[in-house]
């Protein structure tokens, strides 16, 4: 058996030193591209897998790749064009384990032993691989792959620096993030716990001890720092470090930590400021110390100092021209494409240096005030999710994670304090170069944020549907195709106008419509009347108050037309017109009137030559509101010229 089991690995062997070599063939010039696939080889896969017998077991093969992966590796470096020969190994070794031809999990054992293999800069080409086949190496068999691959991200992770291997742990968090599920538990802190051990390191001892220390080497009265100061000495630098002690204690008296009276009270000065900055990391990291009132407060007390002293720092730099400087700076530059990732991961460092002579330099720093004000956001943000609103909408969750749902409930003063205080630091990261940018994009993963705390509230519910049935599929089709079938057009759709006019038939009579008299004579006064009294009768019988409104105002504009058609021949009879109405004066004349009218006719007549006269003398004498028959009257006296 063993005997077999060794001609099985030979064969194996040789199988794929064929495959390599038109692997080489392939990618002549070497590198990581092009992929290779079953049918780069032809039909050298499928010869394999119908060979049969004992040369198809898992353990021949694996024997088969690791001889070869380690020969390759014992003799090639990672930056030589022959280490090609292990990329298009792993890529082989890919393709048996798609095919069932291996072990699923054997192309990541392998690489998991290359990466233990190499240097920092090494894996960081290994990854390049890895990035690039992706999709690939996770296409089939996940769930019996998935916890190698875990284990060595986590490894490489404890090997990479978080402060000069920033970029690279960034890598190798997005590849865990796209290769596992969304709703994969597997990096989930379902027990909440934080992070403690990230400890913070500063100088407690306050900064006036250390110069009193520090003076204590030299004697100011001429005396080496070998000889014994005398009593009275000694009486007097107790004496100053008293009243330096009692400047410190009025000075703490003195200072306010509400955030309403803080721009009217003296701000606390760096040196007082320093521990009490510092000692907010210890909350930061565990927030669950907070339940304590006495640590509560002096957390307020302690952020509030904080924010106080950024917001003078900010107008002192506002003031010097600082910021608009820093934001005309950083536009000149302009960053090359290609720039190695090196340059970017030593331009940010997570850790902050915590001496007391660098603090100031610190806090005058935007980038460092926007860190830690995030963290002071994402701390209350906590804070408030312990309120009685908060917990009530947590209460109906069917399945409750009791490892993060805490008993702790924030008091009404406290809660007030809190959403004062958010307020406060959201205005105030809007400050500076691209601020409302940079708070919109600190904001939105916070509130994205809270959908995951809820999720894991709920002890992490599958995201996963089942999926639909071929009757469901079949219906919903059918569905979608009597929503979205063609219908009947309806000849003149609702709302819109006849059309007709554009038809030829039309088209011919067109210019006999344009003919017709009606279109530019202008129409008799008496055209009018039966509309109007058909509008009379409209405003009598309405029935509401729009139906009446509707009437009167056709009614006006007819009223309106036939008037100014009237004012040409009758514009004497407008007197006795009020305000649209009695317009029968207009349509009805009596047998008077219209022998008036045929005297006033004869009265204009050119030929006689008085219709200018008769006209000047009722002008004058004022005969204008005079009767027609007794303008007949006055014409015929006019003859005789006794009219005076």
């Amino acid at each position: 058996m063993a005997t077999d089991t060794l001609i099985s690995v030979h064969l194996m062997t040789d199988q794929l030193q064929l495959l390599l070599e038109k692997a080489r063939d392939i990618k002549p010039a070497g590198g990581l591209d092009p992929l290779l696939t079953p049918s780069s080889f032809g039909d050298a896969i499928d010869q394999i897998r119908s060979s049969g017998g004992t040369t198809l077991h898992h353990a021949p093969t694996e024997a088969a790749f690791r001889s070869l992966f380690y020969g390759f590796l014992s003799k090639t470096s990672i930056d030589d064009l022959s280490f090609t020969n292990i990329w298009n190994l792993l890529d082989i070794v890919t393709i048996f384990s798609h095919n069932e031809l291996c072990e699923p999990g054997l192309p990541f054992w392998l690489i998991e032993e290359l990466l233990d293999s190499q240097t920092i800069d090494g894996c960081r080409k290994v990854f390049d691989y890895l990035e690039s086949r992706r999709e690939r190496l996770i296409a089939k068999n996940f769930k019996a792959i998935h916890l190698v691959i875990l284990r060595f991200c986590n490894e490489l992770l404890r090997r990479l620096s978080r402060a000069e291997d920033t970029v690279f742990c960034g890598r190798v968090f997005i590849f865990l993030f796209q290769s596992f599920p969304l709703g994969d538990r597997s990096s989930v802190n379902l027990r909440g716990e934080f992070h403690v051990e990230n400890t913070t390191t500063y100088d407690e001892t306050p900064q006036k001890a250390l110069e009193a220390t520090d003076d204590m080497d030299v004697d100011t009265n001429g005396r080496s720092h070998d000889q014994e100061p005398t009593s009275e000495t000694t009486s007097e630098k107790v004496a100053a470090s008293g009243d330096q002690t009692e400047d410190a204690k009025r000075l703490s008296k003195t200072v306010t930590f509400d955030t309403e009276k803080s721009s009217t009270e003296p701000l606390l000065d760096i040196d007082s400021l320093y521990p009490i900055f510092w000692s907010l990391q210890h909350d930061f990291s565990e927030p669950t110390r907070l339940f304590k009132p006495e640590n509560f407060e002096a957390f307020k007390k302690g952020l509030d100092s904080t924010i106080a002293r950024f917001k003078a720092v900010h107008e002192e730099l506002e003031s010097r021209g600082t910021l608009r400087a820093h934001e005309e700076n950083k536009r000149g530059i302009k960053r090359k494409r290609g720039e190695g990732e090196d340059d970017l991961a030593a331009g940010f460092n997570p850790k902050y240096l915590t001496s007391r002579d660098l603090f100031e330099l610190e806090i005058s720093e935007l980038a460092f005030r926007r860190h830690i004000l995030v963290q002071a956001l994402i701390l209350i943000d906590f804070l408030l999710s312990l309120t009685p609103k908060a917990k009530e909408k947590l209460s109906d969750l069917v399945s409750q994670n009791r490892a993060v749902l805490y008993s702790h409930t924030l008091s009404p003063e406290d809660t007030k304090w809190a959403v004062d205080t958010r307020s406060s630091v959201a205005s105030y990261l809007q400050q500076g170069p691209e601020g409302k940018f940079y708070y919109r994009m600190v904001d939105t993963v916070l509130s994205r944020d809270k959908n995951w705390v809820r999720w894991k509230a709920e002890n992490c519910q599958s995201f996963e549907r089942p999926p639909f049935s071929a009757q469901e599929l079949i219906g919903a089709k059918g569905n979608a195709q009597k929503a979205y079938a063609d219908r009947r057009i309806r000849t003149t759709p609702l709302g819109t106008l006849d059309l007709n006019f554009l038809s030829d038939a039309e088209c011919a009579n067109g210019l006999d419509k344009l003919k017709r008299t009606d279109r530019y004579n202008i129409p008799d006064e008496e055209s009018f009347r039966g509309p109007i009294l058909d509008d009379d009768f409209e405003i009598d019988m309405a029935k509401n108050e729009e139906e009446k409104q509707l009437a009167v105002s056709a009614r006006s504009s007819k009223v309106w037309r036939a008037l100014r058609i009237a004012s040409k021949t009758k514009l004497n009879l407008f007197d006795r017109i009020d305000d649209g109405q009695n317009l029968d004066v207009l349509f009805k004349i009596d047998s008077d009137g219209d022998k008036a009218h045929a005297e006033n006719e004869t009265m204009r007549d050119p030929v006689d030559g008085k219709a200018g006269e008769i006209a000047g003398k009722r002008e004058a004498t004022g005969l204008e509101a005079l009767s027609p028959p007794q303008l007949v009257a006055v014409s015929a006296s006019a003859d005789d010229g006794s009219v005076k």
